[in-house]
């Protein structure tokens, strides 16, 4: 039997046992490919569950135990585990830094059954989920990072090509000033889904949202 013909191992992890109770419930004999491997109320319970490492994992954003999404999402990520995050939340901000943070698919526990077992099957194969309504509020909002007047300078004269000494000496600040404006902007267009680690992606991004004009 091929690897992708045996059935999805599913983990949620969910610390509202009523609704971990409600969606194992639901999840159980819903769907032929989905077989829920393990049911946990906290973070630390999944690592330590004899199912673990799964295939998918359903992870609650909002696990009130203080370890950031982006590490619990790069360890899931090593384990060679997908995850989908589901919150009570859908503002778009929050979803935005979601995926930002390396999630495959947003989930609002509202969704119907059939939304969440679409979700499953996509993270499964390494596809990201979205339901339509999420992905139009994406739209609607907008996706460029508010950025400040002083950011979007940075931005376009280090985007243009300028070392960060010269850009700091061109908007009389110091160097380390400029290069925190830079670590700013990394970490806005990182929350919003977007890498721009290197200068040339930097520029790149630079250029869709208007701070710097194409010259070449």
């Amino acid at each position: 039997m091929a690897e992708t013909d045996s059935p999805i191992r599913l983990a949620i992890v969910d610390d509202h046992r009523m609704l971990l109770g409600a969606l194992s419930e639901w999840l159980r004999g819903a769907a032929s490919d989905i077989e829920l491997a393990a049911a946990v109320a906290s973070w630390s319970e999944l690592l330590a569950d004899a199912a673990f490492p799964v295939d998918v994992v359903l992870l609650d954003l909002d696990l009130r135990d203080n370890i950031p999404i982006s590490l619990k999402l790069s360890m899931l990520k090593s384990a060679g585990v997908q995850t989908m995050l589901m919150s009570t939340y859908s503002e778009p901000a929050v979803v935005r830094e979601a995926l930002g943070a390396g999630a495959l698919g947003y989930l609002v526990k509202s969704e119907p059954v059939e939304n969440i077992i679409e979700a499953i099957r996509a993270a499964r194969v390494g596809e990201s989920y979205l339901t339509p309504e999420l992905e139009i509020a994406l739209a609607e909002e907008g996706a460029v990072p508010k950025l400040s007047a002083q950011e979007r300078r940075v931005m376009a004269l280090y985007g243009a090509g300028q070392p960060v000494k010269a850009v700091a000496f061109q908007l009389g600040i110091s160097e380390e000033t400029a290069k925190s404006y830079l670590k700013r902007i990394r970490e806005k267009y990182r929350a919003a889904g977007f890498d721009v680690g290197t200068k040339v992606a930097l520029r790149k991004r630079a250029i869709l949202d208007g701070i710097l004009l194409q010259s070449d």
